[in-house]
């Protein structure tokens, strides 16, 4: 059903069509890997222009104390007037100098005394003292500059060294542009592995589509077969969906198994129904017919008016009780205490039937897991067979009722001092509206037994009252599942009498 959704969406009735998980992929690794990049490359930039300026500040050291001691002996001999060796000093130190611009200053005023090579105009004012090379500008141009002071002559006796700034800016400037171009082609060629990286991971979840849209549980009992992709959201999501389908089977059945069972509360309320009906139309005709009628004949007319009310009431409660036990679920399934239970029913039979002796005894606590409204219909209806069926024209009912544990059953009997019920009749007492000519009851009530007894997996049977007494005895055991949910029977339709008890 899914998948049917999503193909229309995708598909007809003027509805956008969706992007594809591996398209969506894509432009997202194409978006992101670009933005990395960049990222990245501001901090490399930084880091690059840090390491550019040590590097050049560096080699401004370096070359600053190879020329300071030709400084200082070309201030001695500017401020000793010899001309002569002051020109071979400032050639000395400019030939040391190399690639670097040198300014060499003395006297408090800071006046040049000679300078060569690339560096700031004169009129661009100098730190008056720095540890450090420092950044000057000029017109526009920017320049590292390092000072050192000359010892051993006058105070502001200081030698200068240059270096143009555009030297380390134009390899970052460099860096900077790579950068930009190796983002530009990231973009589409990220976007373009990321396309087919992705196809190929999501082979496995396509393949589930085509196979999943394939599948209508309305027309078809096709089911998901899938095998394992080692892609665990794939496996999952097919777990999960052959796991929907289940439940839609699952929830597909048991709505067919209540419309089943609606079909046969139908049938067999309009089938037996009809008697107690027309019984009842023809005593209502009777009385609208001879508002004369005798005292005693009316009399008679309205105790079986009320008789066939009586099996009319019970007949209907009988067969939603049916419908009941074939439509309950497993959850309704609590814990039970037997023992409870019985004591109960007996003593509501007691005082429904006064003049019935029961005896009720069970042995300890006997706890199981059923559903307690079907366990007590089983003691209700044993109870109420025992009653109607289990007396002698000669004396009053009399009733024993035991419970008892054996090995992993509860054991519950129900002994009476009737008639007894012939062998070859056990078997048909259970089925749908058995009932002898001068009964009373619907035919249902043993029918119910049987189908509560076979919901909690257990038996019925009947048996001659032990130690030759007359009568029967009504036998059925339940397994004492403990906590475990039962499994119930697969096939369900007691109404319709298409299940057959298993006495």
């Amino acid at each position: 059903m899914t998948a049917e959704r999503s193909s229309s969406f995708a598909g007809g009735g003027g509805r956008r069509a969706g992007m594809g998980l591996s398209t969506r992929i894509a432009i997202a690794v194409g978006v992101t890997v670009p933005l990395l990049v960049l990222a990245s490359a501001a901090l490399l930039l930084r880091l690059v222009t840090i390491d550019v300026h040590s590097a050049q500040d560096s080699h401004l050291r370096d070359r600053a104390a190879i020329v300071l001691p030709m400084a200082r002996n070309l201030i001695r001999v500017d401020r000793a007037g010899r001309y002569q060796q002051e020109r071979k000093g400032e050639h000395r130190l400019f030939a040391n100098a190399l690639d670097v611009g040198v300014r060499v200053v003395g006297g408090p005023d800071g006046t040049p005394i000679a300078e060569g090579g690339p560096q700031p105009d004169d009129s661009v004012a100098l730190p008056a003292r720095t540890p450090n090379p420092v950044t000057v500008r000029d017109n526009g141009r920017a320049w590292r500059a390092f000072q050192l002071p000359v010892t051993g002559g006058q105070p502001g006796d200081a030698l200068w060294v240059f270096s143009p700034a555009s030297v380390a800016q134009n390899g970052v400037d460099a860096v900077r542009g790579r950068i930009l171009l190796t983002a530009l082609i990231a973009a589409p060629v990220s976007a373009l592995v990321a396309l087919l990286i992705a196809q190929r991971a999501t082979r496995s979840l396509r393949r589930l589509r085509r196979q999943a849209s394939g599948l209508d549980p309305r027309v078809s009992e096709a089911r998901l077969e899938h095998r394992p992709s080692y892609v665990t959201e794939v496996d999952e999501l097919a777990r999960t969906l052959q796991t929907i389908l289940t439940r839609y089977d699952e929830q597909a059945a048991r709505t067919g198994e209540a419309l089943a069972t609606a079909r046969s509360f139908s049938a067999a309320a309009s089938h037996e129904l009809r008697t107690p009906l027309m019984s009842m139309q023809t005593n209502l005709e009777i009385l609208s017919a001879h508002p004369d009628l005798a005292p005693d004949e009316r009399a008679e007319v309205l105790a079986d008016l009320r008789d066939e009310h009586a099996r009319l009431q019970g007949l209907l409660v009988t067969l939603r009780a049916l419908a009941q036990g074939d439509l309950v679920e497993v959850d309704a399934f609590t814990p039970v205490e037997l023992g409870e239970l019985v004591d109960a029913a007996g003593a509501d039979a007691a005082r429904r039937h006064p003049e019935a002796r029961i005896t009720v005894r069970t042995d300890g606590a006997l706890r199981m897991r059923g559903w307690e409204p079907g366990l007590r219909m089983i003691a209700d209806n044993l109870l109420n067979n025992a009653v109607v069926h289990g007396r002698r024209p000669d004396s009053d009912p009399d009733i024993r009722v035991a419970l008892r544990r054996e090995d992993d059953e509860a054991v519950l009997t129900v002994d009476d001092a009737g008639p007894g019920v012939p062998e070859e009749a056990r078997r048909r007492v259970f089925q749908r509206f058995a009932r002898g000519p001068e009964s009373p009851g619907t035919g249902l009530g043993l029918t119910l037994v049987a189908q509560q007894v076979d919901l909690h997996r257990g038996t019925v049977r009947i048996t001659d009252r032990p130690g030759g007494e007359p009568g029967s005895r009504f036998e059925v055991r339940l397994p004492l599942s403990g906590a475990a949910l039962p499994e119930l029977p697969s096939h369900r339709d007691w109404l319709s009498g298409s299940v057959r008890p298993a006495v």
